[in-house]
């Protein structure tokens, strides 16, 4: 039925030929898958049984004729006996269903009576039947095919060609036009089709010849679609490089800023809630950590556990102030003083130097002062936080950067 002996095709302006000593026989009645990538050359092999193009080389044999030797004039007779499916349906838009199917055969010159008995019963084969007035637009891509099938099984060709038919259509219409496509076969017409469609060529089972770059590689009987394991795969894979170091950056930040929290007291949780309160906290933690000077009054070693200083702010808005003359026998209980191994506020420096050390213990008693941790730091204005806010002219320490 169709013959290619080792044939070979080039096209002008390309150095590696589109097929490449291709042999290979189909008989009456086969259904025939030609696959392969893009470019593999299966188009080419349909153009040459359409007559569309000649070998560069070899010989290709259709219903007995050798096209090679075919001339132009003969060629509308011979393709009378082959019908081609496109991808792109190529139909007329401005004649309906049934002037579509019946142009065929008008074509070659079929009779009125002929027309008007085969164009219902081919219709009817693709289940079109009662479509007949449509126009192509008001069709759905799958019956734009089915058009297309029964304009190329109009004139009862004895081979059917099919370039992609299903590459426009959806799953579901893909599986229908299949299906129509092999009750076609059953009927007893050839049918080779090119195709990428790897799930109905592992489901039919039927002949599958495999292309790739111009040349046959499988000729199989029952085959399957072949190895997909080489194609790329859509699978997520581990981001690296510029990607990687900037989702590293971000986790470090975190850390950074549930660290500085920590340091300063405050709760975990207002990372990234408050950016004052972030302000704050990282000013305490970045504090310097000096000797207290009760610690030098009474020539004790210099301690280096010193608690982080607290902000300015924040002590005036909970600690006492200084006495005006504070007596040297005890120190005053409202004097401001730090913590245990604290450093004292800078606004409170003049004050402590002036306290002299305790009689009984040779150096400075604790004086307990709130705790920061202990304040809400919400209740004070952005202002005050800042230390922005309304100052004494005679305060010795302005505002805090």
């Amino acid at each position: 039925m169709i013959r290619f002996e080792n044939v070979t095709k080039r096209f002008r302006g390309t150095a590696k030929p589109a097929l490449n000593n291709v042999d290979f026989e189909v008989q009456r009645g086969e259904f025939v898958f030609l696959v392969g990538a893009s470019g593999s050359g299966k188009s080419s092999c349909l153009r040459l049984i359409l007559r569309e193009e000649t070998p560069s080389e070899g010989r290709v044999v259709v219903l007995g004729r050798d096209l090679r030797t075919l001339s132009n004039r003969k060629v509308p007779y011979f393709r009378r006996h082959v019908g081609a499916v496109f991808q792109d349906f190529r139909l007329l838009p401005t004649k309906t269903v049934f002037q579509n199917v019946a142009f065929t055969l008008q074509v070659i010159g079929s009779s009125r009576a002929f027309i008007q008995q085969a164009v219902p019963e081919v219709l009817a084969l693709v289940g079109l039947a009662g479509k007949e007035k449509r126009f192509p637009h008001e069709l759905s891509g799958g019956e734009q095919q089915r058009v297309a099938i029964a304009r190329a099984l109009a004139n009862r060709p004895q081979v059917l060609l099919a370039d992609e038919p299903t590459g426009n259509l959806d799953p579901g219409t893909s599986v229908d036009i299949m299906q129509l496509l092999a009750r076609i076969n059953a009927g007893g017409t050839t049918v080779v089709m090119a195709t990428h469609e790897a799930g109905f060529v592992d489901q039919m089972q039927r002949r599958v010849i495999e292309l790739s770059f111009g040349e046959m590689v499988r000729d199989e009987r029952h085959g399957g679609y072949g190895d997909t394991s080489g194609l790329p795969s859509l699978a997520p894979v581990p981001e690296r490089g510029a990607a990687a170091v900037a989702a590293l950056t971000a986790v470090l930040e975190v850390q950074r800023e549930a660290a500085i929290a920590a340091a300063a007291g405050l709760d975990p949780t207002l990372v990234d809630a408050d950016d004052d309160e972030m302000a704050d906290a990282a000013a305490l933690a970045a504090a310097p950590r000096t000797t207290t000077p009760e610690a030098s009054v009474a020539g004790e070693p210099p301690r280096s556990d010193a608690a982080p200083e607290p902000a300015p702010s924040d002590i005036s808005a909970s600690a006492p102030s200084a006495p005006s003359a504070p007596t040297a026998s005890a120190p005053t209980a409202s004097a401001p003083h730090p913590e245990p191994g604290g450093e004292l506020p800078a606004e409170s420096a003049g004050a402590a130097a002036s306290v002299p050390p305790s009689p009984a213990s040779g150096h400075t008693q604790p004086i307990p002062v709130t705790d920061l941790a202990e304040m809400d730091v919400a209740e004070l204005g952005l202002a005050d936080r800042l230390g922005l806010g309304e100052t004494d002219p005679d305060d010795e320490v302005g505002p805090t950067s």
